[in-house]
C-alpha cells in the first residue's frame, strides 16, 4: 500500500525516515531482551554478553562519514535503502550466526552496525534538499521521536515474542519489516524533489524557495569543516547529549530496578514513561522552533535558544534525580528532564542543515560518529562510578556536567548562518 496520494510528498520522505529509524531502533534493542535467553541457551557469561552488545557499536562508528559522504554524492534515498536492507538481513542471519559460534555473531552485529551507521547521514541529506528551512525542526523532532518510540515497541514486544516463539524469532520477524518498509521507499521517494512524477508544480516551488537544490558530486571542504568553531559547537553538543541518552538507556533500568527497589517485571514500564516524554515533546519542540524561525527570529538565535531549554532542563533534572527516594518521583524528574530535553531538536539537531546544507550528510556524519563514543566510554565509564562508589548521584551528576559544558560550548560557538555552500 503506497502513502495517501493527496499528501505533500515532502510528508512521504519525512514519514517514512521516521519509519526507518522507528525499525532502526526495534532492530538495534530488541537484543538487550532477546540476549538473557541467549545467553541461557549458549552458555554465555556477563562478558561475552558485553562484547555481543558492544559490538554494534564498531560498525555504527566505521561508515558514519562514508555514509554521509554516499548520500550527499548519489543521493540519499538509495544510500538508505541500501542500509535498510542491509542490516535488515544481518538481523535475519543473528540466529544462525549465534548457533555458529561466538566470532561469527560479533562479525553479524558489526555488520548490522554498518548498516544502521547511514541512517541519519542519509536522511539529513535527504532533508537538505526536499524539507524547507521553516520545516526542518519539526522533521526532525518527527524523525527523533522514532527513537524512544521504536525502543519502548521493542522493551515491550520483543518479551512477547520470545515467551511465544522462541528468542530467534524476535530476529526474524524484526528483521522482515526492513524488507516491507524497503517496497514502500522505492515506490514513494525519489533522491531530489525534481524526479518526482508525482509532485505538484506549487510543492516544487516551496520547496526550490527553501531547501538546497542538488549538486551531486561536490567536493567537501573537509578542511574548512573541520576547522569551523560553529562546527564543532555541533561536534560537542552531539557528543554531550548522547552522553546522557545512552548512559540512561543503559542504567536507568538497573537505577529504578536495584537504587529504587522497584521489582524487576515493572521496570519496563517505569521506564518507558520517559521515553514516552521524549517522543510527545520532540514533535512539539520541532513545531515551536519552526514557528518561532517563521515569526522571524534570527536562526542562530532560535538554535542557541532551544538548545538552553533542551540541555538546562535535562541537567537540572539529572542533579536532583540521584537523591531522590521513591521510584515515581524519580520517574517524574526524568520524564520532565527528557520533555526538556527533547528541545535540542530545534538546536545542535538541526543546525548541520543551517551550515552546511549541501554537506548535510557528510556533517551529520561527522557529529554521530563524536556521539556514538560516548555509547561506549560513557557507559563503562558509569559502570566504573557505580562498581567503586555505588553512588548513583556521582554517575547522573557527571551526566549533567558533561551537558552543561555542551551548552556552553554552543552558546559560545554555535551559528545559524550558511558557512559552506
Amino acid at each position: 500500500m503506497l502513502l495517501p496520494a493527496h499528501w505533500p510528498r515532502r510528508h512521504n520522505v519525512v514519514f517514512l525516515s521516521f519509519l526507518a529509524v522507528f525499525v532502526c531502533y526495534i532492530d538495534r534493542v530488541n537484543i538487550s531482551v532477546a540476549i538473557i535467553p541467549m545467553a541461557a541457551d549458549l552458555g554465555w557469561s556477563m562478558d561475552t554478553q558485553g562484547l555481543v552488545l558492544s559490538s554494534f557499536f564498531v560498525g555504527y562508528l566505521l561508515l558514519q562519514v562514508v555514509g554521509g559522504r554516499l548520500a550527499d554524492r548519489f543521493g540519499g534515498k538509495v544510500v538508505l535503502g541500501a542500509g535498510v536492507l542491509l542490516w535488515s538481513l544481518f538481523t535475519l542471519l543473528t540466529p544462525p550466526a549465534a548457533f555458529l559460534g561466538l566470532g561469527i555473531l560479533i562479525l553479524t552485529r558489526i555488520a548490522m552496525g554498518m548498516g544502521e551507521a547511514v541512517t541519519f547521514p542519509s536522511i539529513y541529506s535527504l532533508y537538505s534538499r526536499w524539507v524547507p528551512l521553516q520545516e526542518r525542526s519539526r522533521a526532525i523532532g518527527l524523525t527523533n521521536s522514532a527513537i524512544p518510540l521504536g525502543t519502548v515497541f521493542a522493551l515491550v514486544v520483543t518479551p512477547y515474542i520470545v515467551e511465544s516463539l522462541g528468542w530467534q524469532w524476535a530476529f526474524y520477524l524484526f528483521g522482515l519489516l526492513g524488507a516491507v518498509w524497503f517496497l514502500l521507499w522505492h515506490r514513494s521517494v525519489t533522491a531530489i524533489p525534481t524526479d518526482d512524477p508525482k509532485i505538484e508544480a506549487e510543492e516544487l516551488e516551496i520547496i526550490r524557495a527553501g531547501a538546497t537544490p542538488q549538486t551531486a558530486g561536490e567536493a567537501v571542504p573537509w578542511k574548512a569543516l573541520l576547522t569551523s568553531l560553529p562546527v564543532w559547537a555541533i561536534i560537542v553538543a552531539h557528543f554531550c547529549n548522547n552522553w546522557s541518552l545512552y548512559v540512561l538507556l543503559s542504567w536507568l533500568p538497573t537505577f529504578v530496578n536495584k537504587g529504587l527497589g522497584v521489582d524487576y517485571a515493572s521496570v519496563g514500564w517505569f521506564t518507558m514513561i520517559p521515553s514516552v516524554a521524549a517522543f510527545l515533546f520532540l514533535n512539539l519542540a520541532g513545531n515551536i522552533a519552526d514557528r518561532i524561525i517563521a515569526g522571524g527570529m534570527e536562526v542562530g538565535r532560535v538554535r542557541k535558544l532551544m538548545q538552553t531549554i533542551g540541555f538546562g532542563g535535562l541537567s537540572l533534572a539529572l542533579l536532583v534525580v540521584g537523591y531522590v527516594e521513591t521510584a515515581w518521583m524519580a520517574i517524574a524528574i526524568m520524564a520532565v528532564g527528557n520533555a526538556l530535553g527533547a528541545f535540542v531538536t530545534g538546536g545542535f539537531a538541526v543546525n548541520h542543515m543551517d551550515l552546511a546544507p549541501k554537506h548535510a550528510g557528510t556533517l551529520m556524519g561527522i557529529t554521530n560518529t563524536a556521539g556514538t563514543i560516548p555509547g561506549i566510554i560513557g557507559v563503562f565509564l558509569s559502570g566504573l562510578i557505580l562498581e567503586a562508589t555505588g553512588s548513583w548521584v556521582l554517575v547522573f551528576h557527571v551526566a549533567a556536567g558533561v551537558t552543561l559544558f555542551g551548552l556552553v560550548f554552543f552558546l559560545l560557538f554555535s551559528s545559524g548562518k550558511r558557512l559552506f555552500d
